[in-house]
């Protein structure tokens, strides 16, 4: 396996700068931008961002890792916090939270990207989620019914921008969202949920082939 050696300084900038332009341009317009405005946003030369991203897959594909990397960076976070259970499950929204403005794509939506390593962090994450759930769960903070879907859902929702809102009150909301979802998830009281859970397998499956239909 051969690795791609390390970027120059002013290199690493450029691309760092490209991938910022990107996920604000998909934000704004979606993922048909044109580069070329990509490029202008980010300060530099189409040039430039060809020589990083040779076509708009390869953009696309590397924002949705990113976003994928950074969501496992938090849950492994929150995972790995020695406070009790509850607050892992209270800092995992918060690091997800953090982090929105970088998670576009794998959280509020994008074309489907069929690779492996997309895959591999897919899973990460649920398996990740499902350990600090299972410590909730033995600890009695969580209801016995919740599963890692319905937490990766709730984070997604909660991540989503609302339109034509400050920064400052859209997170305010956010936060108050997140505070009212994990009282939710306490047992005492707990309500039936009115259906059952996907299966992890059928979630994915069928995310997936929405958005395929979506892209199309």
């Amino acid at each position: 396996m051969t690795t791609e050696p390390p970027l120059r300084a002013d290199a690493q900038r450029n691309r760092e700068r490209i991938l910022a332009a990107a996920r604000e341009l998909f934000r704004e317009q979606g993922t048909a931008v044109a580069l070329d405005d990509i490029a202008r946003r980010a300060g530099v030369g189409a040039g430039t961002l060809y020589r990083r991203f040779p076509d708009r897959d390869a953009l696309v594909r590397q924002v949705i890792v990113d976003g994928f990397e950074i969501c496992l960076a938090a849950v492994e976070g929150a995972r790995a916090e020695p406070a009790d259970p509850a607050v892992a499950l209270e800092r995992l929204f918060l690091r997800v939270l953090e982090q929105r403005e970088r998670l576009v794509l794998p959280l509020i939506g994008g074309p489907v990207v069929r690779e492996p390593r997309i895959q591999e962090l897919q899973h990460a994450i649920r398996d990740t989620v499902e350990d600090i759930l299972v410590r909730a769960r033995s600890a009695g903070v969580v209801r016995d019914d919740i599963t890692p879907e319905d937490l990766i859902t709730a984070a997604a929702m909660v991540c989503r921008p609302m339109p034509h809102l400050p920064d400052e009150m859209s997170a305010a909301l956010a936060a108050r969202h997140v505070a009212v979802y994990l009282h939710g998830l306490r047992p005492e009281g707990a309500r039936p949920l009115p259906a059952a859970a996907p299966a992890p397998g059928d979630f994915g499956r069928h995310v997936a082939m929405d958005a395929e239909q979506r892209s199309r």
